[in-house]
């Protein structure tokens, strides 16, 4: 028993699992993340390749293997006809409106771009676009049910 007196006990519990709408916004932050990441590479003149850990099959010994790869990750924003930056922010493959009829935002130069793209991620957590987030989710879903 002395060796468990060393421990710090406390009576704990788990945390209660996400539901649907927070794992939603969760997905799309992680997203804007790397968009932000990918915004600042290309601020400092740096490419952008993140990595993931896939598992693959070994063709010649039929094994499981897992392989660390570069993640194919396409930037959101581009550079607009006025000379500065505009963005959309997506939801899998769909658009998503964030304002009456407005899907894109424009703005000045990569650290503008920075802090719009800050900005729409707090407004994700904060729970702003979940009406257009859930139609967003409505409508991939829909691509994938049987004899579509």
């Amino acid at each position: 028993m002395s060796i468990l007196n060393t421990l710090k006990l406390v009576t704990a519990s788990q945390a209660p699992r996400v539901n649907g709408v927070q794992r939603q916004r969760n997905k799309l932050a992680s997203k804007l993340d790397e968009q932000i990441d990918m915004a600042r590479a290309k601020q400092s003149g740096a490419n952008f390749t993140p990595r993931i850990i896939k598992s693959t099959t070994n063709p010649a010994t039929g094994q499981k293997v897992q392989v660390e790869t570069f993640k194919r990750v396409r930037p959101w924003f581009w550079i607009s006809a006025t000379g500065g930056y505009c963005f959309h922010v997506r939801y899998g493959s769909k658009v998503i409106e964030l304002g009456k009829g407005k899907n894109a935002v424009e703005v000045a130069d990569l650290n503008a771009l920075i802090e719009a793209l800050t900005t729409v991620k707090n407004a994700v957590l904060a729970g702003e676009l979940d009406a257009e987030i859930e139609k967003a989710s409505g409508a991939l879903r829909s691509g994938f049910k049987k004899g579509a």
